[in-house]
């Protein structure tokens, strides 16, 4: 049987089925990451001490269930975003490597990964707004919870109450920040895959996927967090009417981050953030590579790459 390329769909959605796979395992420590990085807004005391600190108090005062807050948002934002990210760059990197009968370089592959992230992340903005709100709800006086009760309420509330435009809002900063991981997550495992194989100490295989992805974790992590940070405050802002919104734009935050909390404060929850982004994207990449793997061998006769990473 002759090598045969997979449908177009089939990397969409491996991309999504992993992300959501994935995001399951680690939903607790993205609500951690969320909370830390709007606590001490504007120079105020800060919440939680640590990560550690964060996980007990949060349970304490709402309940073990409460780490799972906005999982149906979670899981709803990597069905559309992830879905789009990877299948965009799967399908751009098996392109490339067609027309030109060669893997892509470092500066290709992250302009692919930027592509992939800008795409969807603009897809999947109005669930990224609703995973930072149900997240952050908790920590809000109770008279000031929006109390959305599931993805779908909370969607028919902001377009209702706000206007079907607000569920982009922060759409700017959050493209800016898919752009970042996305150049530096599937480039850095791109790359750190080639590499490792080229050294010859790693075959095909979980061992590879495993450590190329953690590598890629701690990269796009230190890229990637003041961005990230910026997206957050402005998705969860309360703008009423006729009143200044706390932050413009991206710059905007970062500048009142350092100028109120400290340049530091821009790697706010780097633990919580990495505990979250390297075991999801260790996950995404495993869960990624063995469904191409599977579906090669049963439905390819073992031909083709695993993923076209």
């Amino acid at each position: 049987m002759g090598d045969r390329k997979k449908p177009v769909y089939i990397q969409y959605l491996f991309g999504g089925l992993s992300g959501i796979g994935a995001t399951c395992v680690v939903q607790p420590l993205d609500l951690v990451k969320t909370r830390m990085q709007i606590s001490g807004i504007g120079g105020a005391v800060k919440e939680y001490n640590n990560t550690f600190d964060a996980i007990g108090k949060i349970i304490k005062r709402e309940g073990p269930l409460a780490l799972y807050k906005g999982l149906s948002a979670a899981i709803m934002r990597q069905a559309t975003y992830t879905t789009t990210r990877l299948g965009v760059y799967t399908s751009l990197n098996d392109a490339y490597k067609q027309k030109m009968n060669k893997a892509p370089n470092l500066l290709e592959s992250m302009a692919m990964g930027m592509t992939a992230g800008a795409v969807g992340s603009f897809v999947g903005n109005p669930c990224e707004l609703i995973l930072i709100r149900m997240t952050a709800d908790g920590r809000l006086p109770v008279a000031e919870r929006r109390n959305y009760t599931n993805f779908f309420n909370a969607f028919l509330r902001i377009a209702r109450e706000e206007g079907m435009f607000a569920l982009w809002r922060g759409c700017i900063p959050t493209m800016g920040r898919a752009m970042v991981v996305n150049a530096a997550q599937l480039a850095s495992y791109s790359q750190a895959k080639s590499y490792l194989v080229n050294s010859g100490y790693f075959t095909e295989g979980i061992g590879l996927h495993f450590t190329a992805s953690m590598f890629s974790g701690l990269i796009t992590t230190a890229a990637s967090l003041p961005v990230d940070i910026a997206k957050t405050r402005i998705q969860n802002m309360k703008v009423a009417a006729g009143e200044v919104p706390p932050y413009k734009n991206t710059i905007d935050v970062i500048v009142k981050v350092v100028r109120h909390e400290g340049v530091f404060a821009l790697w706010k929850g780097f633990t919580a953030y990495y505990a979250r982004l390297g075991p999801h994207t260790v996950l995404t990449f495993i869960l990624l590579e063995q469904l191409n793997g599977l579906y090669n061998q049963h439905f390819m006769g073992g031909k083709g790459s695993k993923s076209g990473l």
